[in-house]
């Protein structure tokens, strides 16, 4: 996908990995949507890294279509797409530090029902557009995580979201193979995020030693460089990709922990 002057759209553009990405487009010359339900964090990210910024919640299907259809009046056809909105956070589902269930339905809501719904808006409008020269209409990135494979303690509404990201990969890269629309997945371990900064201190200091090399979090920008190769790279499709240098969370128990 030739990214100079072509559309694209970046979910959790305010910060983070979606804001590196919004970023690194922009630098290429793409017309980039970025969307958060942070609105002043977006506007800032919009101003300072070029852009449009478009407040959006991600729990709202409904919104998210009727936001990637004023996205795409503003930048033209979105043939690029980064999902990269989400929450993560310790949620135990029992016990003396359970969590409303209704906050493990916001989890999966944000990160996976979020995800598909925007995921179908762009396709839904790239199957109305003619495909480009070499047959490509689209290319899409989603985000999953180290979660969906080794399952961190307290934390099954974010494992559940996640491994459903990974399932579908494959899914809507077979369907949408069709109309010339590629679909990729990238899944971080630790990141120098925001995110992870709510965990306790107890497992961020365990980072460097689960990590093989390099020993420390990942940083926003080596997330953006993998999603611009993929962007480009036309035959990479349906594939899970591991960002995490080599990491793989061992098991804790949070109920250990201060406050579990």
């Amino acid at each position: 996908m030739k990214i100079e002057k072509t559309g694209a759209l970046v979910t959790g553009a305010a910060s983070g990995m979606g804001r590196a990405t919004a970023k690194a487009l922009a630098r290429a010359g793409a017309n980039v949507a970025l969307l958060d339900v942070n609105a002043d964090g977006v506007k800032q990210a919009a101003a300072e890294n070029g852009g449009t910024a478009f407040p959006c919640d991600m729990r709202d299907p409904r919104q998210i279509e009727q936001v990637v259809g004023a996205a795409i009046e503003k930048v033209g056809p979105v043939r690029i797409l980064a999902s990269c909105a989400g929450i993560g956070r310790i949620e135990p589902m029992v016990g003396p530090a359970a969590v409303p269930f209704s906050q493990l339905v916001e989890t999966i809501g944000v990160n996976l029902i979020g995800t598909l719904a925007v995921v179908r808006a762009v396709a839904t409008d790239l199957l109305q557009r003619e495909a480009l020269e070499d047959g490509e209409r689209g290319v899409m990135v989603m985000v999953a995580s180290g979660a969906a494979f080794d399952g961190p303690d307290a934390s099954p509404a974010y494992a559940a979201s996640k491994g459903g990201i990974v399932s579908a990969t494959l899914s809507l890269a077979r369907e949408f193979g069709d109309y010339g629309i590629r679909v990729n997945t990238i899944s971080p371990g630790a990141f120098d995020t925001a995110m992870p900064k709510d965990l306790p201190a107890q497992m961020l200091a365990m980072v460097p030693a689960i990590t093989p090399f390099p020993k420390r979090m990942g940083a926003p920008d080596e997330f953006a460089a993998l999603a611009m190769h993929i962007f480009t790279n036309r035959f990479l499709n349906g594939s899970v990709i591991r960002l995490d240098g080599a990491n793989r969370m061992p098991y804790y128990s949070t109920a250990a922990l201060p406050g579990g």
